[in-house]
């Protein structure tokens, strides 16, 4: 048992999942870094203060290795204070005739099940423990209010995240369990890195787009984590101040 505060970050190889995972690391937590390549995860592990990242291999699409994930956490830990479902992705793009069913069901897989998996034993960890509760927050992203062209998985699945949010928040409520969302709007990370060549807009016109440091989405994330839990940051955005989302463009 651990007296630190012990969280699970998903996508932690990489982009903001490492970020996530670093400001943690940092403001003293102890964090289960959850990814599908172990070499990413143990590089995000040796950027962070020593002894205070655990990576763990996984695959949020499959529910045997999220199981054993927080078993891990469980087995080192011996409870879970935060959970942060950030891992997604947008592949295959495509309008809603153009992406197959193949490609649909891998980004629900990723983004909406992969979710709803780590929720499943985090919510059962954090229901159990002794103190009771726990925080969850999900990674949203700008998507799930507005869609860009040719993003119909990753918009319905993020729509979807705000769904799953509001679920956990009110069924999470008897058990000191608080769940919130936040929404990012072009941080700087190698998933972003197309908007600033140029990327299409509703109008059909190619525009680059404005980016920001993606740690002030860290910073963001260890905020909201950080606070008490009879209080919830239930919805943040944090985009670039410029970005085409607001308005017309």
């Amino acid at each position: 048992m651990t007296n630190h505060r012990v969280a699970a970050v998903t996508g932690a190889g990489s982009g903001l999942g490492r970020h996530i995972t670093l400001a943690l690391a940092e403001a003293g937590w102890r964090v289960a870094a959850a990814g599908r390549r172990l070499a990413a995860l143990e590089e995000t592990a040796k950027a962070a203060p020593e002894g205070s990242v655990l990576p763990v291999a996984t695959d949020v699409t499959d529910a045997g290795s999220v199981a054993a994930l927080f078993a891990a956490v469980e087995l080192e830990y011996g409870r879970l204070d935060l959970l942060v479902n950030n891992a997604g992705t947008g592949a295959p793009a495509g309008a809603v005739d153009e992406v197959s069913p193949e490609g649909w069901r891998s980004i629900v897989d990723v983004n909406l099940t992969g979710a709803f998996l780590c929720a499943h034993h985090a919510v059962r960890i954090m229901k159990e423990q002794d103190p009771q509760g726990g925080r969850i927050i999900n990674n949203g992203s700008i998507s799930a209010h507005s869609p860009r062209p040719r993003s119909v998985g990753y918009t319905a699945t993020k729509h979807a995240i705000t769904g799953l949010t509001k679920a956990i928040s009110l069924d999470g409520r008897p058990f000191n369990i608080a769940c919130g969302q936040i929404d990012v709007g072009n941080a700087a990370t190698d998933m972003t890195r197309r908007m600033e060549a140029g990327i299409q807009q509703a109008d059909g016109s190619i525009r680059r787009e404005p980016t920001f440091d993606p740690r002030h989405v860290a910073e963001a994330v260890a905020f909201m984590a950080g606070l008490p839990l009879d209080a919830n940051v239930q919805f943040l955005t944090i985009t670039a101040t410029t970005m085409p989302f607001i308005g017309r463009g």
